[in-house]
């Protein structure tokens, strides 16, 4: 069936995406011969174009696609994809990988698409963009995306939070995501475990402990604000338990300091140390001659 699709010009791509393309006929300073117009809406042959190597989607939703398939099938392509061009007749993928496997799925011979000029950065950019602001990432995609964006673009997390118009706590949540377990990420990939879910395991630093909720989450169908609530108690336990090491630690310490100023002075030396961590050192003596003893040992 022909694609129901008016070709007048677009220009709806978003700020973001808008930034970043440019409309002249030349990739990398070099002109290209090509039929089509740059910066309007072309139909090109599906099988002159390659996908985008830099897509930030590892999965694709199979029932979804083919949802898309049969839209396309019987409405046509309603949004345009956009490529850059690489060679005559051979063009490489920005954005709307979707709409092109859809599209190949339907048997379409050509897809209307923007021709654009982007270089491997850009291109980058451009795909991650794109996709978190249309496509709706799952979060270990997002956050792989960002990762990749910071390490060959060479960003920090708060000019990275720019680019896509997120603040770096948002940023830096997603990419701490990378530290979880592998099974914890493949259920956040697979939409089994929320983002809320991962955002409080990530507070929890054992790895066993990170399996043992993520099951309990999975078995028992914890909500995130059970989860939350597990993890608190989990913490404070931890911390008491610090606590009271540290405090047994100190304890023990001063005990032997203790026991050293006792064979130091030949009196039976105490130290008494308050809950506030005030306390006092007690050097007894039994005479005048002791004390001035115990006075001399000190220096006085």
């Amino acid at each position: 069936m022909s694609e129901k699709l008016s070709l007048k010009k677009r220009t709806g791509l978003g700020k973001g995406l808008e930034s970043l393309l440019g409309d002249a006929k030349t990739v990398n300073g070099d002109k290209l011969s090509t039929d089509y117009a740059p910066g309007n809406i072309n139909d090109i042959p599906v099988n002159q174009i390659e996908t985008n190597p830099y897509q930030p989607r590892t999965h694709f939703d199979e029932t979804a696609l083919k949802e898309l398939a049969e839209s396309i099938k019987v409405q046509g392509i309603i949004q345009p994809i956009t490529v850059r061009q690489l060679e005559p007749e051979v063009y490489q993928l920005i954005s709307g990988e979707r709409r092109l496997q859809a599209s190949k799925l339907v048997g379409l011979a050509t897809i209307p698409a923007y021709v654009r000029t982007a270089n491997d950065q850009q291109m980058l950019e451009m795909a991650l963009i794109e996709n978190i602001q249309r496509e709706d990432l799952n979060p270990i995609e997002v956050a792989l995306s960002y990762q990749r964006l910071m390490a060959e673009c060479e960003l920090k997390q708060e000019a990275l939070g720019d680019r896509v118009g997120k603040n770096r706590a948002t940023v830096s949540n997603y990419l701490r995501l990378l530290r979880l377990p592998p099974d914890l990420q493949a259920s956040l990939r697979d939409k089994k475990l929320s983002m809320g879910h991962a955002r409080a395991i990530i507070n929890v630093e054992n790895v066993e402990q990170q399996l043992f909720i993520h099951k309990k989450i999975m078995d028992e169908e914890w909500s995130v604000r059970r989860t939350e609530e597990y993890v608190r108690n989990l913490m404070a336990d931890k911390a008491a338990t610090s606590k009271a090491t540290t405090k047994k630690q100190f304890d023990v310490e001063l005990i032997r300091v203790q026991n050293q100023l006792t064979s130091r002075f030949g009196n039976r030396v105490q130290i008494r140390r308050g809950t506030d961590g005030r306390g006092e050192i007690r050097i007894p003596f039994l005479s005048t001659d002791d004390l001035n003893r115990v006075l001399e040992l000190i220096g006085y």
